[in-house]
């Protein structure tokens, strides 16, 4: 008895005395804040953070890898809570919700088959796509629904999911789960910065219109009487509403589905009578804007591209400020329109509407000469400047054409350099290692400049292949042949420079996207325009990754990104570049937009989206050739048409309603088709 109790006492403290060593040995530390942030997130492990759930969330806010506000399923008083533990403030955030993005149910689309299998999306999709003939149509199986972890979502009526707004987080559990891509979160930024792919439920009129503007759903709610709701999505990309519906060319309209039956709808007058209706009531709509940033944005021309970069970029909530050489704003707008077309009072009113949204203009202010893109960048605390100062047409309206000024060090048009070399009033500075980019028949002329004023070393980046005619630099003699180097099937994707002085382009090879550096002072651009570019500085880092503190301010000019396309067009002076003036002023704000976009990201380090899923001319898109079941009903006239544009009164609330409703509400190949 006594040496059984000694046995199971001896053994009782070799035990404990294991344990003691190995809770040592495997001591797991764990921080005190992380406990305490995990205890006070909901637990949902929901994943809209982007973590694998709420311990993680926890310990990425206390790394400094994820914010205090980073819990989609928790409120303002989480974040609060969160902020405290941390001793932090909390910077509002932007919501996100879910928002379907079709139409028309399995009730009103056209099937391929009626199906009676597992009733779930993923499994319905995995039999020949699913039973719509539409390929990205929702098929309305409620997975979504089961996935939604908060209430937030519902089937409708139609078979269509309802997002409840105020019970939506964001956490986009909804969006990876659905097998067509149909459901997906949304807010002002991700509207603003994201492309039109290949998996939207686009229109034609949609992906004819320049702008993107969402045609169906601003003409929907005419129909529906809700005016302010109408103008309010025209604004979602487009600031110059007024100017826009009296000189559009209204290329939506040429791809108008009634055309299959009869005469387009007047899509451009419906956008000019909700302009009205604004003006009318005297009383602005303006946009939904983003939680306002720290990012402070530099634009450079007052222009329609420049005004509307400054627009998109006060609505991604950065503070957006337009440098504009001249004393008014609008550009050739204001200077090439026909007042017979165009008030200017439309185009103060659209202008001023941007001011109100936040804009700071500042005129009468050269790029160049009174400010610079490197004292932007450092003196002025700018986190990212953008150029838009138009082509050679606007140049001439500024009465600029004898007067060149680089936008930014080391940089000149061809033009000016070749001008230069017979007008000794036009001066280009060269320093000793020049880089041309384009150039065509004038390219030996710009060689020999170049050569004149002193340059040592010039090198051809040409997009063009080794044995392509343009590339002709025979006229050149032995010695100045011995000075230039060129650089086929290449083109320029970056410019770096330190303080006031471009220090050298980044070249890619067309084909193999092979990356290299030609060290440079200076540049020569083979267009009627420079190059859309956005500048950010270049923080300097240690071999530790640590930020180094002061010295020279060191900057790089990123090119705008392109659509996939064959052969591929990255680089400057691509198909896809401006080189002049934009075709017109809704094309013109397009680009504003787009630059806005990469701002954005370049600001943020953000990755774009995937350029295969983008909808470019080449992408084969799912349509129809005829409609049916739809009656063949005329367009609706003005009352006065024998007044010029600018002096007729355009539609009135009847006649607007009732052209409204001509409109097929389309999907990507569903319509409304007649009422029994």
């Amino acid at each position: 008895m006594i040496q059984s109790i000694l046995m199971m006492g001896g053994l009782g403290v070799v035990i404990g005395t294991a344990l003691v060593i190995a809770s040592k040995a495997f001591y797991v530390y764990e921080d005190p804040k992380v406990l305490a942030i995990d205890d006070v997130l909901p637990g949902a492990n929901c994943g809209g953070c982007g973590m694998p759930g709420c311990t993680a969330n926890a310990q990425a806010i206390v790394a400094g890898k994820a914010s205090v506000n980073s819990c989609v399923a928790a409120g303002d008083d989480v974040a609060q809570a969160i902020a405290a533990i941390m001793g932090v403030s909390v910077a509002e955030k932007e919501p996100e919700f879910a928002a379907p993005g079709c139409y028309y149910g399995n009730n009103k689309a056209d099937l391929n088959y009626a199906y009676q299998g597992i009733r779930d999306c993923r499994a319905a999709a995995m039999l020949l796509g699913g039973m719509k003939v539409c390929h990205i149509g929702c098929l309305g199986l409620g997975t979504c629904v089961t996935a939604c972890m908060f209430n937030a979502l519902s089937m409708g009526p139609d078979g269509l999911p309802v997002v409840d707004q105020e019970k939506c987080t964001g956490c986009g559990a909804c969006e990876k789960i659905c097998p067509k891509n149909i459901i997906r979160l949304t807010s002002v930024t991700r509207r603003i910065i994201r492309e039109y792919t290949i998996q939207d439920c686009t229109t034609p009129c949609q992906r004819a219109c320049p702008s993107g503007l969402d045609i169906r759903k601003y003409v929907g709610l005419i129909q529906e009487g809700d005016y302010a709701g109408s103008l309010a999505v025209i604004k979602e990309r487009m600031p110059f509403p007024s100017v826009i519906s009296r000189i559009c060319p209204a290329l939506c309209e040429f791809d108008c589905r009634r055309l299959l039956q009869d005469e387009t709808v007047a899509i451009n007058d419906l956008k000019r009578f909700v302009c009205d209706y604004e003006r009318k009531q005297s009383q602005r709509i303006q946009p939904y804007k983003a939680p306002a940033t720290d990012k402070n944005v530099a634009v450079i021309g007052g222009g329609v591209e420049g005004l509307a970069a400054a627009y998109f970029t006060a609505r991604l909530g950065h503070a957006a400020t337009v440098f504009e050489k001249t004393e008014v704003l609008g550009g050739i707008l204001r200077t090439a329109i026909a007042r017979e077309r165009l008030t200017m009072d439309l185009l103060d009113w659209d202008i001023q509407g941007i001011q109100d949204l936040g804009v700071t203009f500042k005129t009468g202010v050269s790029a160049g000469t009174d400010i610079t893109i490197p004292q932007l960048l450092a003196g002025e605390g700018f986190d990212a400047v953008f150029i838009a100062t138009g082509g050679w047409d606007s140049r001439m309206a500024r009465n600029e054409g004898d007067n060149p000024t680089p936008l930014f060090p080391g940089a000149h048009l061809l033009i000016d350099l070749v001008r230069s070399g017979q007008n000794e009033n036009i001066t280009v500075a060269c320093g000793k290692h020049a880089v041309i980019t384009g150039g065509g028949k004038f390219l030996a002329k710009a060689v020999t400049t170049l050569l004149e004023k002193g340059v040592e070393t010039v090198t051809v980046v040409s997009r063009k292949p080794e044995d392509d005619p343009d590339v002709d630099l025979t006229n050149l003699d032995a010695e100045a042949a011995q000075a230039v180097t060129v650089v086929y099937n290449t083109g320029i994707t970056k410019v770096m420079g330190q303080e006031e002085n471009l220090t050298g382009v980044e070249a890619v090879d067309l084909s193999s996207g092979e990356k290299r550096e030609i060290a440079a002072d200076t540049l020569i651009i083979g267009a009627g325009r420079f190059p859309e570019l956005v500048f950010v500085p270049v923080k300097e880092t240690d071999e530790n990754g640590e930020m180094i503190a002061g010295g020279a301010l060191a900057w790089e000019g990123l090119e705008l990104p392109k659509k996939p396309d064959v052969p591929p067009q990255i680089g400057l002076l691509s198909k896809q570049d401006v080189i002049s003036e934009y075709p017109s002023a809704v094309a013109a704000i397009n680009g504003g937009r787009k630059a806005a976009a990469a701002v954005h990201h370049f600001m943020y380090g953000l990755e774009f989206q995937d350029p295969d899923l983008l909808i470019t001319q080449h992408s084969r898109i799912q349509n129809v050739t005829q409609i049916q079941q739809v009656e063949t009903t005329p367009k609706t006239a003005w009352d006065d048409l024998a007044q010029p544009m600018a002096a007729a009164t355009g539609f009135s609330e009847a006649k607007a309603r009732k052209e409204a409703n001509r409109c097929l509400q389309c999907g990507l190949i569903c319509y409304e088709k007649q009422k029994a």
